[in-house]
């Protein structure tokens, strides 16, 4: 990577930059893209990728018992209700 790589991007990002800061983030560049290379040199050995595997979602299943709340439990603990419904302040 270069400097007029850095300029490049820079015009696509609309920033403006300093000849200071161009040469900062062009060091920094090159150490994730030497970071990067690295990671990719790295020796996985015999791990096995499974890339086969979309939304694996699982099965619908009902649940025995008895449910964490209800609607008795609700509007019990709920301050005010009136006809049936439960009271909530307006919001404007």
């Amino acid at each position: 990577m270069n400097i007029k790589d850095v300029e490049n991007l820079a015009e696509l990002a609309r920033i403006d930059l300093t000849e200071e800061e161009k040469q900062g983030l062009l060091k920094d560049f090159d150490s994730i893209l030497a970071y990067v290379d690295t990671i990719k040199s790295a020796e996985i050995g015999d791990i096995e990728l499974h890339n086969d595997v979309y939304n694996a979602w699982r099965e619908d299943e009902p649940r025995v018992g008895e449910p964490d709340f209800s609607l008795q439990l609700i509007k019990e603990g709920f301050p005010d209700s009136q006809d049936g419904f439960l009271k909530v302040k307006k919001i404007l």
